[in-house]
């Protein structure tokens, strides 16, 4: 069998169809299974990371992924491609593959891939190019930017960030001195936000930014730097002081707000709080007011800058997803048993407030954590996965709100769950048997199998 032809060969697992099983309100886990049309749309001897990102193209025809993992480590540093699969055929397409270097240290390092919600073209992290390697060292969290290609595979690449660590001045306006990471558009795709790790000043933990598309950006780069959260240092901060900032996502489709998960130093001056907060760009901000820092100052967010502390109750979890209409915040939260489970607040919300339609609801009541938390655009649904199976549960007011179906029910470990724009198809990686063009079976740089990318019809009139 010629490789391309078992490229295109779209195998279904399964078939639509309903197991009768009783739909309670889940108070006893009795949670209905109804089984969907699964396939399998990658083989190629690679590793397939959709890595929880926003994977599918605008029209929903493509997914793209990154192949960390299928030289030498799982490490960014050694991921050599940003790649796209057509849905429909199996084909693959290789949107950027730059000159590399492997090992324990690497570079560049590509990786961790979003689409842009409205334009062919995708975002994802960049590491030092070869020639770079000798004045910047080589891939690390603190070392390196977000780049922008053109995802019809002719490999037109736009510089979105600039990294400045010259310690002689202060850093260059609009520019950072680390590494973005896990970069996000906004819905209407004119903002990009990221988690962040300095390079200057390493007491600092990680923390989260928005790149916005301005005139006074740095000369040969699109966006202007900001950050959202200025960290106190670690170890040093007092009481209801952010340490940490992570997990985060845009709320709104304007992005004005990002939810993330803060570490938070507890009232008693010695534990930690990890709390569900909002950052937010009100109308009078100015980008161009942040301070961009020094060998010894840290960057400064720009003036304006409102933080919200959602929930006080210890412990809580991401990645947070904003709904389509952002009203509500997803985000993960403990039961009484330790287990997590998802719950939702209203994004102007917090657990403290006397309204209780601003309170926190629990939606899932699941006997195995929950993971890769994301909203269906109807906003009446929450998919995730847990136990590396897909659940849906309702989140529409009234009676149905906090109803459960599994989606599949086997011993595959699904990773990675994305939602298409329309909500009608789900993607995600399962570790499979995989060979070369030889026949011979190959795993990856584990030993294990290799990350392939199944899609997921879901017939939702077959779930009410």
């Amino acid at each position: 069998m010629n490789y391309y032809t078992m490229l295109v060969q779209i195998i279904p697992l399964t078939v639509i169809g309903i197991i009768l099983i009783r739909c309670s309100d889940n108070k006893n886990h009795e949670i209905p299974f109804i089984s969907m049309s699964e396939s399998q749309i990658t083989f190629s001897p690679k590793t397939h990371a959709l890595d929880n990102n926003d994977n599918f193209s605008p029209d929903g025809k493509y997914l793209c992924y990154d192949t960390r993992g299928t030289v030498f480590s799982t490490d960014i540093a050694n991921t050599k491609s940003i790649e796209k699969v057509e849905i429909s055929t199996g084909k693959e397409t290789i949107l950027w593959n730059p000159l590399g270097v492997s090992g324990k240290k690497a570079a560049p390092g590509v990786a961790a891939v979003s689409w842009h919600p409205s334009q062919n073209k995708v975002v994802f992290i960049h590491g030092p190019l070869l020639e770079e390697v000798a004045s910047r060292g080589y891939y690390d969290k603190p070392n390196r930017t977000g780049v922008e290609v053109s995802a019809d595979g002719k490999k037109e690449i736009t510089k979105v960030d600039m990294r400045d660590v010259v310690t002689t001045r202060a850093t260059v306006p609009g520019a950072h001195r680390g590494g973005t990471h896990r970069h996000e558009y906004s819905r209407n795709g004119k903002r990009i936000g990221f988690t962040y790790d300095d390079f200057l000043l390493r007491q600092y933990d990680r923390t989260i930014g928005y790149l916005e598309i301005h005139p006074g950006a740095p000369k040969g780069y699109t966006h202007y730097f900001a950050l959202f959260v200025k960290p106190a240092e670690k170890g040093k901060s007092l009481p209801g002081e952010i340490e940490k900032a992570y997990d985060d996502s845009w709320v709104d489709s304007e992005g004005r707000k990002r939810a993330f998960i803060a570490k938070i130093r507890s009232e008693d001056g010695v534990e930690y709080d990890t709390a569900l907060c909002v950052a937010e760009i009100t109308e009078k901000v100015d980008i161009t007011t942040a301070i961009p820092g020094s060998a010894t100052e840290y960057p400064i967010p720009p003036q304006g800058i409102r933080i919200s502390r959602i929930t006080h109750s210890g412990w809580a979890g991401g990645i947070v997803r904003g709904s389509p209409d952002g009203h509500q915040i997803a985000y993960l939260c403990r039961d009484k048993n330790g287990i997590n489970q998802i719950c939702v607040v209203a994004a102007d919300g917090s657990d403290k407030n006397s309204d209780p339609s601003k309170k926190p609801r629990q939606v899932t009541r699941l006997r195995q954590y929950a993971t890769n938390i994301r909203w269906h655009p109807s906003g009446k649904w929450i998919l995730c996965l847990s136990s590396g199976n897909v659940l849906a549960a309702c989140v529409e007011e009234g009676s149905s709100f906090g109803r459960m179906f599994w989606l599949t029910q086997d011993n595959s470990n699904r990773e990675g769950l994305a939602v298409s724009p329309d909500g009608n198809t789900l993607a995600y990686v399962i570790r499979r048997p995989t060979k070369n063009k030889e026949g011979h079976l190959v795993k990856d740089v584990e030993g294990k199998n290799f990350r392939q990318i199944f899609i997921m019809d879901v017939a939702w009139d077959k779930i009410f």
